[in-house]
């Protein structure tokens, strides 16, 4: 993979929920806008926007699986200030709102926990 995309996609793993903007990424890896859009679809198979957007995706579903903060913390954790539009985002990628995935995703997670709790109290 070229170095440059690399150098981007590592800062958007590390640093996803800042404000990105492709003009500061470009200046970052020394690669005109366009040209940065071209490579990172060409080797990613994502655009620079799509590719960021699958990242704070992924982190707000683990966040929503393994937390219990409030949707409106998650959203701002990824960096998207918007609730409808996290709102919207989240269900296109996952089928549920992130409210209704954290209650599906409940179930199996307590039952999980209350059945250690009970082999704990038994012991």
């Amino acid at each position: 993979m070229d170095r440059r995309i690399q150098i981007a996609r590592s800062a958007f793993e590390t640093d996803f929920s800042r404000a990105w903007d492709i003009e500061k990424l470009a200046l970052l890896v020394n690669l005109s806008t366009s040209r940065l859009r071209h490579l990172f679809k060409t080797e990613t198979g994502m655009t620079p926007t799509q590719y960021l957007k699958s990242i704070r995706m992924r982190e707000a579903e683990l966040l929503l699986r393994t937390t219990f903060l409030s949707v409106k913390e998650i959203m701002n954790r990824v960096g998207i200030s918007d609730e409808s539009h996290f709102g919207h985002e989240f269900k296109k990628a996952y089928g549920l709102p992130p409210s209704k995935y954290r209650s599906a995703a409940a179930p199996s997670v307590g039952s999980q926990s209350f059945q250690s709790m009970t082999i704990f109290a038994k012991e």
